[in-house]
């Protein structure tokens, strides 16, 4: 049966859908959970298709409109692209072709990082495609021009082959790092941006490594909670808060390893959600 998904009511005890490419939205909903524990929450690890960030902007796009149908499929009430590089490149044919869910995205945190900056020089760690995309260029320009600010935008390649693989403290994730931070320490960055929700799950070897490059202090910007905070206040603004007391339940989706995902959300949030695998999830109507 076909429903039509954008014109069905949302209603308060309907869950809230996220998605990423992977695992690095867990980084987020570990923040929604936390921040709103009534609530019903249905996560979407599209790890047979990540990285997005080697793909191109009507790749990430398409796949994008394809797995938030999947999840209104699933009657969530509002959405959480958790994914920079996603959010990048398809929230606004998202708000387009559905315009009455309520859309929050995620974006690289350069504006608290600009007013958090001494030196007025701001490192940036994301994937190549969200370092492209005109969305963050302007920005990026535009904050620029407001704070005099400098950005060094570093694209870290492979790594988020390596966060979805598990390995978050192995040598040859350190030597990725490594190889990306030390330029921006060099060029005098005093902040750094986590422009990647994969990217806090490693943030304690960041640390180790600034720590080793500098001793000067180096803060890190992490915009996950920023984002929960949004979607409380949107979903508020739309009566779409759960009023209940009970606990809320986790679900999830992968179009990669049911047990690769059920491990990961146990190592890494101590949470046991029923995980299930999707090998195929079908197209919206005319997105080819």
């Amino acid at each position: 049966m076909n429903v039509d998904t954008q014109t069905m009511p949302m209603a308060p005890t309907a869950p809230i859908g996220i998605f990423d490419s992977g695992i690095g939205g867990l980084s987020v909903l570990q923040h929604v959970h936390q921040d709103l524990p009534h609530e019903d929450l249905v996560y979407f690890a599209d790890s047979a298709y990540a990285p997005y960030g080697d793909k191109s902007e009507a790749e990430i796009s398409a796949r994008s409109l394809t797995v938030t149908e999947f999840l209104l499929q699933r009657g969530v009430k509002a959405l959480v692209v958790a994914c920079n590089t996603a959010t990048t490149a398809a929230i606004k044919a998202i708000r387009t072709a559905y315009p009455e869910l309520p859309v929050i995205g995620i974006e690289p945190g350069l504006k608290p990082a600009a007013a958090q900056s001494r030196s007025k020089i701001v490192g940036v760690l994301a994937t190549r495609a969200t370092l492209l995309s005109a969305r963050l260029l302007a920005l990026q320009q535009q904050i620029s021009a407001a704070s005099g600010v400098h950005f060094e935008l570093q694209a870290c390649v492979g790594l988020v082959d390596q966060i979805e693989k598990g390995e978050l403290h192995s040598a040859q994730t350190a030597l990725l790092l490594r190889r990306y931070i030390a330029p921006l320490i060099t060029q005098g960055a005093d902040t750094l941006v986590l422009g990647c929700t994969h990217y806090p799950f490693v943030r304690p070897l960041i640390e180790q490594i600034v720590g080793e490059l500098t001793a000067q202090p180096i803060a890190i910007i992490d915009t996950g909670a920023a984002v929960s905070r949004q979607l409380i206040k949107v979903m508020s603004e739309n009566n779409l808060l759960h009023d209940s007391a009970r606990a809320g339940q986790v679900s999830a989706f992968t179009s990669g390893s049911q047990s690769a995902l059920a491990t990961t959300f146990a190592n890494l949030l101590q949470l046991h959600p029923p995980v299930s695998a999707v090998e195929t999830i079908a197209q919206p109507a005319g997105i080819s």
